[in-house]
């Protein structure tokens, strides 16, 4: 499959290297197409990779990862394109998250709405994913780091993305709990999760940590 990586930071590195590990032609983008960090991770990530703006990446991909800063999401979005967006869909795995006061930052988004709902709005004819948004990167591709049962979510309009999202959860990444939580609406929870992720981030001094939902 072919799967655009939008952003250069180290979500977006971990999960590209996921990727192409798997055997997708992964396409990194930026706002540059010769952007260094980009070009860093093409060399070590071999032949599979390949990079270039965010226009390059959305038009060459089948799926997509938004990897971005939340503040920055929408204006990649609309850097990339309506007509490469198109259709296609969006694992969007990005929080709203402010740290003009400093840290730890706040989100940026009213409680009646989220990131995954903007985005969505932005752009109708997309089909937005909200997933592993409530964990640490590395554990996104390799929950194993996590010993014994813990969870992955998912929030989304388009019943049949959801379904492709998942499966490259479960048989890619080696996900065992997938939760779908319902529409895209339901993201609202999920990225009020961060908060408390980064209390506890900074309680427990690692990020090889997850939550379990227990149902009697």
């Amino acid at each position: 499959m072919k799967i655009a990586i939008l952003g250069t930071g180290m979500v977006g590195e971990t999960l590209g290297s996921k990727l192409v590990a798997l055997g997708h032609e992964v396409r990194m983008g930026s706002r540059t197409p010769d952007n260094a960090k980009a070009a860093a991770w093409v060399k070590k990530a071999g032949g599979k990779a390949s990079q270039g703006t965010f226009r390059d990446a959305a038009a060459f991909a089948e799926l997509l990862f938004n990897c971005t800063l939340g503040n920055a999401s929408l204006d990649v979005l609309k850097s990339a394109g309506e007509e490469a967006l198109r259709g296609k869909v969006l694992v969007d795995v990005s929080n709203p998250l402010d740290f003009t006061k400093g840290m730890p930052p706040v989100l940026s988004t009213p409680p009646d709405d989220s990131l995954g709902e903007q985005l969505q709005r932005a752009f109708p004819s997309l089909k937005v994913v909200k997933t592993l948004n409530t964990m640490n990167c590395e554990v996104m591709v390799e929950p194993s780091r996590v010993p014994g049962d813990h969870d992955v979510f998912v929030s989304g309009n388009d019943v049949d993305a959801k379904a492709r999202v998942k499966q490259l959860l479960t048989e890619g990444f080696g996900w065992k709990h997938v939760i779908d939580l319902g529409d895209i609406t339901t993201a609202r929870g999920t990225e009020a999760f961060l908060p408390l992720w980064l209390r506890l981030w900074g309680t427990l001094r690692t990020g090889d940590f997850n939550i379990h939902v227990v149902k009697r």
